[in-house]
């Protein structure tokens, strides 16, 4: 039997089909414009039975024993029962806002947000928490403070293509297939990026950036559009507000002022900014290597900006707004006590940006376990994520969550942070639960995440649990679904669409015509209306109106003020299309497949130092110490290393967050800079 659904290995959400013999999944693929023979394969999915059926899945609940010597296996009822106790113990000894729920990337944003949030409001605590100030939402938010909604380019069908801090080849296949598509009928493929990725290989133009620097590049690009004439004035005049603003600001960084700094020549510069603002249409695609730096708001907002100045803002091949389809918002955030303050309560235009996002600082977290809040925080529970691992410093990290008196994990698998547990709650993975994800609502067409085989062992999906929590907290009336397709047909009632209705429409559900140029008919969802090159709202917040008008400020990359003792610049290793940050190193078929923990170094710097292919390496910042083998690569410029990441799980010597702080966050967006710093290394032995 072959079933449609959506992968959910990754965050990319790729529609696949799966096949299933006597109820047991036996292969997966992906979805495709392209013929069978030309896609592009992922090996995270060609490995989907692998994962569902790995021995080392979590496939029953454990409580950690008396002696702290390991784990017990319990029922659903006795587990969840002393869950729910703690929940009630810390409510009336420290308050509800002790306990936190941290929420990890691989539960979707959608309507698996949407529960916790839902429970944790209806309990008391404001306290959900994502990771979106280091993943994407602070892109989000940008966005939507420049033009009202994050826009999605139509790279298959743009002439200029700029990939900006992204890897598709290694994330988003669908998109990469786009990309080679468009590039073989004709179009422009520009990418920036600090290393030679595969798509800089292909690329017609790929411009070797210095990391963390981006928002420099972005702003001389504006400068030189301006000042060019270059960009849309019809545009400019009738849908944008606060030009002569962003004029003004972008007037201190020439191409010739910049260009130096940010390792590229003005040429360069001028080059860029000329092909996107002349080729037509354009498409930027940015990505998560913006991210991860301090001042990813205000790079994304100026790269925003570039969409808008140059008219390719919701044209057909350019960056297109959203159509989202009409939920019901089941958060329940009203249900608060008046007063009530986050732990993040220090970003209140991030936490409040949108109506589902909520919360998304999550090293708040470590910092109130620690006692470095407003409050402290007595319990915690963590879904689908490995906070020892993949959050900044995780040295500090590691300290917090073995502190906090009470963790709950909810995982396929054991995990670093699963091993501090409390109490641990096997999830199911995504091909046994049907859900309602992110991707298929906030924006046409709808694809509907269908359960394709019955859970693993005894194994909940994500939903189940946090249903079952809150009836044992006393919401019964508000969590009253039975079953996923109960919930969201509920959520989806004000779209008129039903579970049964996406099942019928398995290649995709429209429920609206694709429409282009919609601000000619509606306004920008900003408070002008328009477009805001200023923002009225940042600045009376205390905040830059336009990006950069003060500079870029203290150095983006971590431990500069440092750089005498810690001299070679790192970079956060690419994402592996094997893996999902921590995930998946206990499949072989995937794990086998490919390099394992390494540093990519340049020739001239492994010559100077001594160091050979294979030799073992010490790398060391500030914060800690790893230990990885050494490739010698011409993917990183003289001075730079890459070191790889999401290996700390598979081996606590090479786990990169050891090296990389959370001490200084963008005041905005909470954004850390763990993406690049400085550090030293030296051959063991």
């Amino acid at each position: 039997m072959i079933v449609d659904t959506v992968c959910r290995f990754c965050s990319s959400c790729c529609p696949i089909e799966a096949e299933v013999i006597d109820n047991r999944l036996v292969a997966a693929w992906r979805k495709s414009f392209l013929d069978p023979e030309k896609r592009l394969s992922c090996a995270k999915l060609a490995a989907a039975p692998d994962i569902v059926y790995s021995p080392k899945r979590l496939t029953t609940p454990l409580i950690k024993k008396d002696d702290g010597s390991g784990f017990r296996e319990a029922s659903w009822d006795e587990a969840l029962d002393l869950v729910a106790a703690r929940f009630r113990h810390h409510q009336q000894t420290s308050g509800a806002q002790s306990v936190a729920w941290l929420r990890g990337m691989a539960a979707d944003w959608g309507a698996p947000w949407d529960y916790p949030n839902r429970l944790m409001h209806l309990f008391g605590s404001p306290n959900t928490i994502g990771n979106g100030s280091i993943c994407f939402v602070a892109r989000d938010f940008a966005h939507t403070y420049t033009y009202g909604a994050m826009a999605f380019p139509e790279a298959k069908s743009a002439k200029c293509i700029i990939v900006w801090g992204k890897n598709d080849g290694n994330t988003a296949l669908g998109a990469a297939e786009g990309i080679h598509w468009a590039q073989e009928h004709g179009a422009t493929l520009i990418v920036i990026d600090p290393v030679q990725t595969a798509l800089a290989r292909k690329a017609d133009h790929w411009l070797q950036i210095k990391p963390g620097h981006d928002g420099l590049l972005a702003m001389a690009m504006i400068h030189e559009i301006i000042t060019e004439n270059l960009y849309d004035a019809d545009f400019v005049e009738h849908h944008t507000t606060g030009f002569e603003e962003l004029k003004k600001v972008a007037a201190q960084y020439p191409a010739e002022a910049v260009a130096e700094s940010i390792w590229l020549t003005a040429a360069q510069v001028k080059q860029l900014a000329r092909l996107y603002a002349t080729t037509k249409p354009a498409a930027i695609i940015d990505g998560n290597g913006l991210d991860m730096h301090r001042e990813v708001f205000d790079t994304t907002r100026a790269i925003a900006m570039l969409r808008a100045l140059t008219g390719n803002l919701d044209k057909p091949g350019g960056d297109v707004l959203p159509q989202p389809i009409p939920v019901r918002n089941i958060q329940l955030k009203e249900q608060l006590p008046v007063g009530v303050k986050p732990i993040t309560r220090q970003y209140p235009l991030f936490n409040t940006f949108s109506d589902t996002w909520g919360n998304q600082v999550q090293g708040c977290v470590v910092d109130a376990i620690l006692g470095e809040s407003f409050y402290p925080l007595k319990m915690v529970v963590v879904q689908s994520g490995n906070p020892v691992i993949t959050m900044a410093d995780s040295n500090r990290t590691t300290e917090a969550f073995a502190k906090v008196e009470t963790l709950v994990v909810i995982d396929l698998f054991m995990t670093a942070t699963a091993k501090l547990a409390d109490v641990i709650l096997p999830a199911t993975s995504g091909f046994e639960k049907t859900q309602l994800n992110r991707s298929s609502i906030r924006n046409n067409p709808m694809f509907l995440q269908d359960a394709v085989i019955a859970p693993v062992g005894d194994s909940w999906p994500d939903w189940k649990i946090v249903f079952e929590l809150g009836r044992r907290l006393g919401f019964a009336a508000e969590f009253p679904w039975q079953t996923a397709e109960e919930a969201i047909n509920y959520q989806l009632e004000p779209a008129g669409v039903t579970v049964e209705q996406l099942r019928q429409n398995g290649k995709g559900l429209r429920i609206e015509e694709l429409r282009y140029e919609k601000y000619k008919t509606q306004k920008f969802k900003t408070p002008s209306g328009k477009v805001e090159f200023f923002s009225d709202r940042l600045a009376k917040a205390g905040f830059f109106g336009v990006p950069f008008e003060h500079g870029l400020g203290k150095n983006p990359i971590s431990f500069a003020d440092r750089s005498t003792e810690y001299p070679m610049l790192g970079i956060s290793g690419s994402r592996d299309i094997r893996f999902t940050n921590s995930q998946f190193r206990t499949i072989p078929a995937l794990l086998n497949a490919g390099a394992g923990a390494v540093v990519d170094m340049h020739a001239e710097d492994a010559k100077q130092q001594g160091i050979a292919e294979g030799d073992l390496l010490r790398i060391e910042t500030p914060k800690g110490v790893i230990e990885m083998a050494a490739r010698i690569s011409t993917t990183v410029r003289p001075g730079t290393v890459r070191i790889a990441w999401g290996w700390g799980d598979y081996d606590p010597r090479c786990n990169l967050n050891a090296l990389t702080e959370d001490d200084l966050r963008g005041a905005v967006s909470g954004t850390s800079t763990s993406r690049s710093f400085m550090c030293r290394l030296r051959k063991v032995g």
